[in-house]
């Protein structure tokens, strides 16, 4: 026994103290420079920095998957583009799958908008103008015929049409709801904004997690520190150079591996002994819910959003057709006893030029005024509650596969970028040293 303490006494005697203590100083200043900048690599920057490399392009088509995944570099670029916003649609297609899908068909979607709201709303904007709209069709169509029909004759005309307005609206956004599951595609729509917009994503992050992000640095220098004991025993027991810096290869990626656990693992509490282990994020998957909620009703599914989906979306020559056929009955209806005789005064082909007109820029002026923002805002609460509520009632799985989506096939770059920081890092020591 005494033997054994004697040659331990002898071995911590041998000890460079000042070459042992500096190692897990080193390897917590590079733990924590590892998730700060990781922390850049996420989010920033939104797109995609750097130049292109002529033939880069063509080249990078033989090179393995991984390294392809590389931001810009199927573009022929070398630079870089922040994880998170780089992988934002994917993100946007997860969502939909996940939560706004649950909330049922793009119908019942749309009944959560309020149709009679929207109804009255186009109402409201469209009366004003339909004089000017019916005198501009006229003039354009048959200027003969409008400029001898008689003032009280148009005046009939107009408050006919202005009566009728109400349902014909109404029809109209019936149609709509009729229709809305072959106009509208929610994961398109989703897809398309987190694409044209990827600082969306990186809003959710931010907007919510940036307590946890920020404990996620610091928890970097704890690692950091943690894993450097066992290296200045490992670097004082063998003596090697190489030692330190292969050694703090496997410290960077641990300390990195470390961080994406802390913030996503495990998605419920697990209790191992007296400690109780739950992810960063999921803990607050109620919070973030309703950050997540917020940014999606008032930046990705709104009223204005639909109506530009609806008309200028891929589908919007299936909407101008559908709302124009229904349109033609209204007119007709419109136009009240009068049809008859203004069918046979200007001629059938002329009169169905001119409700075929009315019909075309009553679909556009009623599908307008759902781009109206401050509308759009209004609308905004109840599909705020919608998606808020059905997040909360996501299984903390699928709630971190949802945000996990944005990263989780990047994260071996971060992992790598660890491993070279770490690299680099124990490099440094080993100049400024030399070796244990």
């Amino acid at each position: 026994m005494s033997t054994a303490l004697d040659s331990i006494g002898a071995w911590f005697g041998e000890i460079n103290w000042i070459h042992f203590a500096t190692i897990p100083l080193f390897t917590a200043i590079i733990g924590w420079l590892i998730n700060w900048s990781g922390l850049i690599m996420l989010f920033s920057p939104v797109q995609f920095h750097g130049f292109r490399v002529p033939g880069l392009a063509q080249l990078s088509r033989v090179f393995p998957r991984r390294i392809q995944e590389v931001p810009g570099l199927l573009l022929g670029g070398i630079g870089w583009q922040g994880i998170v916003p780089m992988r934002a649609a994917k993100m946007g297609s997860i969502a939909v799958d996940k939560a706004i899908s649950k909330l049922g068909t793009p119908r019942d979607f749309y009944q959560q908008l309020e149709p009679d709201k929207i109804a009255a709303h186009i109402v409201t904007v469209f009366e004003p103008d339909l004089p000017q709209v019916v005198e501009d069709i006229m003039r354009r169509e048959h200027p003969r015929l409008w400029r001898d029909l008689p003032p009280w004759a148009r005046q009939i005309l107009m408050d006919r049409v202005q009566t009728q307005l109400p349902s014909v609206v109404k029809n109209v956004t019936d149609q709509i709801g009729e229709h809305i599951d072959q106009l509208l595609d929610p994961k398109v729509m989703v897809i398309d904004q987190f694409r044209k917009d990827p600082s969306l994503v990186v809003r959710i992050f931010r907007d919510f997690g940036a307590r946890e992000l920020k404990m996620m640095v610091n928890f970097g220098f704890i690692f950091g520190f943690l894993l450097g004991i066992p290296v200045a025993f490992t670097d004082q027991a063998f003596h090697q150079w190489w030692l330190l810096p292969i050694m703090g290869v496997l410290v960077g990626w641990a300390t990195n591996s470390l961080g994406m656990w802390l913030i996503f693992e495990p998605p419920e509490p697990k209790k191992i002994g007296p400690f109780t282990f739950w992810g960063l994020f999921p803990r607050r998957q109620p919070e973030a819910a309703e950050v997540y909620a917020d940014l999606i009703s008032s930046e990705v599914i709104t009223l204005e959003h639909i109506g530009n989906f609806l008309l200028d979306g891929p589908r919007g020559d299936r909407t101008r057709r559908l709302l124009a056929d229904s349109m033609r009955p209204s007119i007709d209806r419109a136009l009240g006893p009068v049809r008859a005789a203004v069918r046979v005064a200007v001629g059938t082909t002329r009169f169905d030029n001119i409700r075929e007109s009315m019909a075309q820029e009553a679909v556009v002026r009623t599908i307008t005024p759902f781009r109206d923002p401050v509308f759009s805002r209004l609308q905004a609460d109840r599909i705020r509650k919608l998606i808020g509520d059905r997040c909360k009632e996501l299984p903390p799985d699928q709630f971190v596969e949802m945000m996990r989506a944005a990263i989780k096939e990047d994260e071996w770059m971060l992992y790598a970028h660890g491993a070279i920081m770490g690299f680099a890092g124990g490099a440094a020591h080993l100049l400024i040293f030399g070796v244990g």
